[in-house]
């Protein structure tokens, strides 16, 4: 077994590092309190720097932990698929790790990792942040996914529902571990907080409403934008139809994508032009400016494995109106202490949570006391989580390691690893 200061390698692989991965990377790397998270020598494994799907600006290395970057230039998904396996298998030899932490079941490098798990005997965890309803279920998916949890000797999942999934799949409930999803916590509590202070400079500098429901997603169809401004067109004419009339609050959409054009003509033929703001994809250190000076957050996907904006808005004190069917709802949204859940194919019921959040009944929304909840709640779900979750699940990974990897099980993975996984 390779060590480094005496410890041995804990090899985490990701598709691409971004900030999110960093803090939680981080919290492993220097481990919390008396989880001897520090008991192992981490080295992560990024597939490619860069990549197609986030424009987040590229990771500076970090000092508490070594990365190796299988591919620096161009995306992992367009590596030819041989190149990919004899990178990661090249990585891991040189790591020569005592257990490896793969993301999911569907990425190219994740599956090239779990061919080398199985030939060298060495135990896999899998993180996973699935549900049972986040995409269409077939038998013969299920039954290769199966397969392949069983590769595997524990799990890192986001929530309850994940973990019910994942028992669904095979692996063993004792084996399962919460905490995979999760946010720098006090960076964005500490950075909103400094916006409010300074609330009527940067409303002005970024011409920002004096309150406004925040909504941040790629602009893709999974994300229901265009449901949502629907409903926030309902909303305005339901605040505005009042006795006494209410006056309706506007909102931002952060982000971009191929849907804004169709975005932006929606906007124009609900007559919503004055009252909905685009300010555009924001880099990580940008987006506390907007969480703090906002008045609520929305996220209305029609699919959504967990959702870390959501992470992000309760760290910077935000009540929420979250879609039923993101993965972190069951675990982030307690139903009237911080928010409320909605159907996101209901357009009335979505204009409906965000009227009773801007304009409820006085005693029954109290703005102030969800955003402290929002707070009290997500202290549980921030980087010392995931770095407690990876810490169980490898000392349970080494007490079951999984069996040599048979023919039919590395015919399977070859197969999915050059024909895509993804449909998974």
């Amino acid at each position: 077994m390779n060590k480094s200061n005496g410890k041995p390698k804990l090899a985490v692989l990701f598709h691409r590092l971004g900030p999110y991965h960093h803090a939680r990377l981080a919290a492993v790397a220097v481990g919390r309190d008396s989880m001897e998270v520090g008991k192992f020598s981490l080295v992560t494994v990024q597939g490619c720097s860069m990549d197609r799907i986030y424009a987040w600006d590229k990771v500076s290395d970090s000092e508490d932990f070594p990365v190796d970057t299988l591919f620096q230039n161009g995306a992992l998904d367009d590596q030819p698929k041989g190149e990919v396996l004899r990178r990661m298998t090249e990585s891991l030899n040189k790591i020569n790790p005592a257990v490896v932490v793969v993301p999911g079941w569907t990425d190219s490098m994740a599956l090239a990792a779990l061919m080398w798990c199985g030939t060298n005997q060495v135990p896999a965890v899998c993180m996973s942040e699935s549900t049972e309803w986040d995409s269409e279920r077939t038998s013969w998916r299920e039954a290769v996914k199966r397969r392949i949890v069983g590769l595997c000797s524990a799990a890192l999942v986001g929530g309850r529902p994940h973990k019910d999934y994942m028992v669904k799949l095979g692996m063993p409930p004792e084996r399962i571990f919460s905490g995979y999803d999760a946010v720098d916590n006090d960076y964005f509590a500490e950075k909103a907080g400094e916006s409010r202070k300074l609330r009527t400079e940067i409303r002005k500098e970024h011409d920002l409403p004096e309150n406004y429901f925040l909504a941040s997603a790629r602009f893709v169809e999974q994300k229901n934008l265009p449901r949502l401004l629907e409903a926030y067109a309902f909303y305005r004419k339901k605040s505005q139809a009042g006795k006494p009339p209410s006056i309706p609050w506007d909102l931002v959409l952060l982000g971009d994508g191929p849907l804004r054009p169709e975005l932006c003509r929606l906007i124009s033929d609900l007559q919503l032009g004055a009252c909905v703001h685009l300010p555009g994809f924001k880099q990580y250190h940008e987006l506390p400016v907007y969480y703090g000076l906002a008045s609520a957050f929305v996220h209305a996907s029609t699919m959504e494995p967990w959702g870390l904006v959501v992470n992000e808005a309760m760290a910077s004190g935000l009540p929420l109106l979250v879609s039923n069917r993101c993965g972190c709802a069951r675990d982030l949204v307690h139903e009237g202490v911080n928010g409320f859940t909605f159907d996101p194919d209901n357009v009335e019921q979505i204009a409906e949570a965000m009227f009773r959040m801007a304009h409820g009944a006085i005693g029954e929304i109290d703005l102030k006391r969800m955003s402290d909840a929002s707070r009290e709640i997500i202290k549980a779900w921030g980087p010392e989580r995931f770095a407690q979750g990876i810490h169980s699940a490898v000392e349970v990974a080494l007490k079951h390691p999984c069996p040599q990897i048979g023919l039919l099980d590395r015919v399977l993975l070859r197969g999915l690893l050059y024909k895509s996984a993804s449909a998974l």
